[in-house]
């Protein structure tokens, strides 16, 4: 039985998820991480998308993606297959990285993207990683609070639907049982 294909349109917004196979390690240290982060500019670059927000944990990861011309499918896809070459060459390993297929929520509305960026931006909190979101230095929130974010993070849009970054600070830690 084939899968339906995703949603896609110009301007459409993901939550994008992915997992290690059998829940593994994807992200060993600061190596694998910044080489994720390098694969995501240098696919900026082929297929132009923003990212507005983005958690990396060890075995699995957070992505809120928006496209401009190019589909969901072909940006994922270069992303993830670029990585997993990357990993299996790094650690002498062959086989699946990621388990199955990444996963899409079409975000659909202006209350599900920013609280689709508070459940990605608390991730390492409810994870008991750390005591304060903003200290995960593998997640964007940090961009939000502190500013200068990197090329590839776009923050914009969201501080947009806020008062300021204040606003949105409150925002993401008045709630710490937020889920989606």
């Amino acid at each position: 039985m084939s899968r339906r294909p995703r949603v896609w349109f110009p301007g459409a917004i993901y939550h994008i998820t992915s997992r290690g196979n059998r829940r593994s390690i994807i992200f060993n240290n600061q190596e694998d991480y910044d080489r994720y982060f390098s694969i995501i500019m240098e696919t900026q670059n082929e297929f132009p998308f923003q990212l507005h927000a983005y958690c990396l944990m060890s075995n699995h990861l957070h992505l809120l993606l928006e496209t401009k011309t190019t589909p969901i499918q072909e940006i994922m896809w270069t992303i993830q297959t670029t990585y997993a070459n990357y990993f299996n060459k790094r650690y002498q390993v062959d086989g699946h990285v990621f388990q199955g297929r990444y996963g899409a929520k079409l975000i659909d509305s202006q209350k599900y993207f920013v609280d689709a960026g508070r459940y990605i931006h608390m991730n390492p909190l409810h994870a008991q990683i750390v005591e304060y979101p903003a200290d995960y230095k593998y997640s964007s929130y940090q961009y939000y609070v502190n500013g200068n974010p990197p090329p590839f993070l776009n923050i914009s849009k969201t501080i947009s639907l806020f008062p300021g970054p204040k606003s949105y600070q409150f925002f993401i830690e008045k709630s710490s049982t937020t889920t989606i």
